[in-house]
């Protein structure tokens, strides 16, 4: 199986929070359908005609997959932090990750990691999701990999 694309599909229980929230850190609404509006798409970049980069999360209001939001702060430290939210983890890649903490503090994103040197030669900070979903953003911290 060839795959040339892939779109993540996050549970959400309010579609126009989840737009907002995904505008607080940078992204913007792809599409939106439906009366009311029950499923869209939030996205980096809208020029498929380029074969620019795209980066692209379908959300869906109360279906296709889990959400969770548990009272935990954080999402790493104690081993029962990475298994508390049951929404989806994904990783998000940057160029740099204190720069993303800086905008995703200003915006008053939930940051349940702060900015750290991990032993994996990565930086890289946790936000969370309003329905518990956990994005790591990272950023290599060796040169050849670095985008």
């Amino acid at each position: 199986m060839k795959v040339s694309s892939l779109t993540p599909i996050l549970n959400v229980s309010d579609i126009q929070a989840s737009f907002k929230w995904f505008e607080s850190i940078g992204w913007k609404i792809g599409f939106q359908w439906g009366e009311p509006v029950g499923f869209g798409s939030v996205c980096q970049s809208d020029d498929r005609s380029r074969n620019q980069s795209r980066c692209e999360i379908f959300l869906c209001c109360d279906g296709q997959g889990g959400r969770g939001k548990r009272t935990n702060i954080s999402t790493f430290g104690d081993a029962t932090d990475e298994s508390s939210d049951k929404g989806v983890w994904m990783s998000l890649w940057v160029d740099d990750v204190d720069a993303a903490f800086a905008e995703c503090a200003a915006a008053g994103v939930e940051v349940t990691f702060p900015p750290t040197d991990m032993p994996w030669n990565v930086r890289e900070m946790h936000i969370r999701h309003p329905d518990g979903h956990v994005f790591r953003v990272g950023q290599s911290l060796q040169p050849e990999f670095a985008e």
